[in-house]
């Protein structure tokens, strides 16, 4: 633990004293013009990562039966659920604003909390929406690439609209500062829990930096077109390598 906690420290003596990182020759990315210092982020996020997040997340997973890891991941699902209501609102979605309430209903209810997920055997479709799609959906442009300390990947829009989507959650409104903060940290630990499969497909990617950034892109792009985004615009990302 004592040299997780020294790279951690080195790490963060680096983005606090120089503020950026090598960047790779060869054409910029017009979507990260911060990308020296978003790339010094990138590896204090990665010492976290490896010394803190993926260690508890891998812990869960051995000591969680399936059953219980299913209930957590329901349950916070089912929160996302005020959020994407609200967010259908504003796009004008009628249908899907049924959908998500139905589901937020059905799954509280019947579903014990959102422990189980009777509306999905009912046959009534997921949603995901956010503030940062409803933005992207009205013709907010996503804005530079920004990679956030702890957090992670963002576009400027989504900062935006993520913190705004906080006071929707209904965690924000737990008067108990211990159980309000402990669920996020649970919530933390489930989601890194449920990329743990995606690990070694990142360590074999030539530049780990550039595949998160590209992904990151697709996704919310593919995110606020409701997958119909036209097809030159969904570029497909092919793991870059290395010239013999």
């Amino acid at each position: 633990m004592s040299r997780t906690v020294v790279s951690i420290g080195l790490a963060l003596a680096s983005l606090v004293l120089h503020g950026c990182a090598s960047v790779p020759e060869g054409k910029r990315d017009p979507r990260d013009p911060f990308e020296r210092f978003n790339r010094s982020v990138y590896l204090l996020n990665d010492e976290l990562d490896r010394g803190i997040a993926r260690p508890l997340a891998r812990g869960y997973t051995k000591i969680t039966p399936d059953p219980v890891e299913a209930g957590v991941s329901n349950f916070f699902e089912n929160l996302t659920y005020p959020n994407t209501i609200v967010n259908d609102v504003l796009q004008l979605k009628p249908k899907e604003f049924v959908q998500a309430t139905a589901r937020l209903i059905v799954n509280t209810t019947i579903g014990i909390g959102g422990l189980f997920d009777p509306a999905t055997q009912l046959g009534i479709p997921t949603g995901d929406e956010d503030l940062g799609q409803t933005l992207g959906h009205w013709g907010v442009p996503a804005g530079p690439y920004i990679m956030v300390p702890i957090f992670g990947p963002y576009s400027a829009r989504d900062v935006v609209g993520d913190l705004a989507d906080q006071y929707v959650n209904p965690r924000a409104y737990i008067d108990d500062p211990w159980l309000r903060y402990g669920l996020w940290g649970l919530e933390q630990i489930e989601q890194r829990a449920s990329l743990l499969g995606t690990d070694e497909v990142l360590q074999r990617a030539f530049d780990p930096y550039a595949f998160i950034r590209n992904a990151y892109f697709e996704r919310r792009k593919f995110q606020v077109s409701d997958g119909e985004a036209p097809p030159e615009e969904l570029e497909i990302f092919e793991e870059e390598t290395p010239a013999n």
